[in-house]
């Protein structure tokens, strides 16, 4: 005999509505200024519908990451063939937008991984900056710029890590910091 779901039954439809909504206040107000009062009502459900399936802010933008919806063009790093420069460029515009706002997300995401462990996993294994950079660092090899024995994982880790740092520590990066950084982990 087939298991039955107890509670409410999630409506897809409802869910991608909130998604949908976060994504689109977040775009326009930006981390802080998002509210679940303000989801539910651009997303037209209640409140407690959100709660029941998130439950936090943090959470529902993690999902919003994961499905894309937010952020996608902070994610990977380009690949114009020049790795320092497509990793600066990169990096510019990830501590860019942490001195937008941005700092508070990745905070917020920091402390739901915390609290929820699954969120973090989740965060790594769908929209892992360690998979979008190992595909531009396997250009890179490919293209004779970077050796295929370094440790793509250890690598990406920097990087993640500098990235969260920024935020944590919420100031302003100095002006070259994308190039230093870029500089100390290419070696």
């Amino acid at each position: 005999m087939p298991e039955h779901r107890r509670g409410p039954v999630r409506s897809e439809a409802a869910r991608l509505a909130i998604l949908e909504a976060t994504a689109r206040l977040f775009e326009e107000r930006g981390y802080d200024q998002l509210t679940m009062e303000g989801i539910a009502a651009e997303a037209h459900v209640g409140k407690q519908t959100i709660y029941r399936w998130w439950p936090s802010k943090s959470a529902i933008v993690a999902d919003c990451l994961v499905e894309g919806l937010l952020l996608s063009e902070y994610l990977s790093p380009p690949d114009t063939g020049d790795l320092r420069t497509d990793l600066v460029t990169w990096m510019r515009g990830i501590l860019g937008f942490l001195e937008n706002g941005g700092a508070s997300l990745v905070r917020s995401l920091v402390a739901a991984a915390i609290d929820q462990p699954a969120i973090g996993a989740r965060l790594e294994e769908t929209m892992g900056v360690n998979d979008l950079l190992r595909a531009r660092l396997e250009s890179a090899v490919a293209a004779g710029q970077f050796s295929a024995s370094r440790p793509t994982q250890a690598f990406g880790q920097a990087f993640v890590g500098a990235i969260v740092l920024h935020a944590l520590v919420a100031t302003p990066a100095e002006p070259d910091a994308a190039e230093r950084l870029v500089d100390a982990v290419l070696g």
